[in-house]
């Protein structure tokens, strides 16, 4: 009989690791997690792992978030796990993915490079803001798309006939593409060209968005800025409501000012990245990943396929 799997989360969303462990029928792992005065970071795992599969749940997407990942994953393999799996909802550092000034660091592939040092064998992400961030590991990589989630919702709640799907620039065409091909919706792209450092100039909108639901979709919504600028380029289009969908609402600094100041209908993202109330306003809506994750972990854990969730 095969050994119950494990998991662990660390502080960066605890509630849903939880989620995760209630999905997949498990007890979520004790351990204590603190720091010191210092800002050093304590962890000790509080159960025998000894050659147990184990995975551990943390988003990366705080300075701390990470080191608490990696002195979890030593602390494990410390502890002679047989597996180790780190399960990231959310990869902060994939668009830095290309050396594209001089002097800079692919902060994707070390990040990777670390993950493995501190002792992952395997890891498990979500929507990669870059295709060939997958392949910066060393080690066994999966990658879960939020696309079956967000479109079911969309799919649920608005009428697809008067729908299209709208890439923010002609580079985001291919991941908005997937989500009109689910949809069998219109695919439609702003023609945006930088002028400058600071400006960019639209130069008009490729496919049929007039009296038409327009969804924007995206990976991640950061501050906002390019949703802002994608929602004001086809306010001059005729169009009747618009929408905003993507994996990781990280809304960080301006983007809820941003966001109240829109005239748009909703804007919907997952708890890859915890969305605390001050967030969660009437027009933004969180949907759950954990159902996704769960049944990721259980495939691992028994050796079934992962990609074929999104056959």
């Amino acid at each position: 009989m095969q050994d119950p799997l494990k998991i662990f989360s660390g502080t960066a969303n605890p509630e849903l690791a939880q989620e995760i462990c209630e999905q997949v029928g498990v007890p979520l792992g004790k351990a204590e997690i603190s720091a010191y005065s210092n800002q050093n970071i304590f962890v000790q795992i509080g159960e025998n792992v000894r050659e147990r599969d184990v995975f551990v749940v943390q988003p990366l997407w705080t300075p701390r978030s990470i080191v608490e990942m990696f002195i979890m994953l030593d602390s494990l393999r410390s502890a002679s796990a047989r597996r180790i799996t780190a399960v990231i909802p959310y990869y902060s550092y994939a668009r830095s993915d290309k050396k594209d000034m001089p002097r800079i660091s692919i902060a994707a592939r070390l990040l990777g490079d670390l993950l493995v040092t501190a002792g992952a064998n395997r890891i498990l992400t979500m929507t990669l803001h870059s295709p060939q961030v997958q392949g910066f590991f060393s080690v066994p990589c999966d990658q879960l798309y939020a696309k079956p989630i967000l479109c079911d919702y969309f799919e649920a709640r608005l009428d697809m006939a008067n729908a299209v799907a709208l890439a923010a620039d002609a580079g985001s065409a291919k991941r908005a593409g997937a989500y009109a091909q689910r949809l069998n919706i219109p695919l439609a792209f702003v023609d945006k060209r930088r002028v400058d450092d600071l400006h960019v100039e639209v130069r008009n909108v490729v496919g049929e968005v007039a009296g038409k639901d327009v969804i924007i979709f995206d990976d991640e919504i950061a501050a906002a800025g390019s949703l802002m600028e994608t929602v004001k380029a086809i306010q001059n289009f005729q169009v009747r409501k618009i929408y905003a969908g993507a994996t990781h609402g990280v809304l960080s600094g301006p983007a809820m000012e941003r966001i109240r100041e829109m005239p748009i209908e909703e804007i919907v993202v997952t708890n890859t990245v915890p969305v605390p109330p001050e967030k969660r306003d009437s027009r933004v809506k969180v949907l759950s990943v954990a159902p996704l994750f769960a049944e990721a972990i259980k495939r691992i854990h028994t050796g079934e396929s992962v990609s074929a969730l999104f056959e």
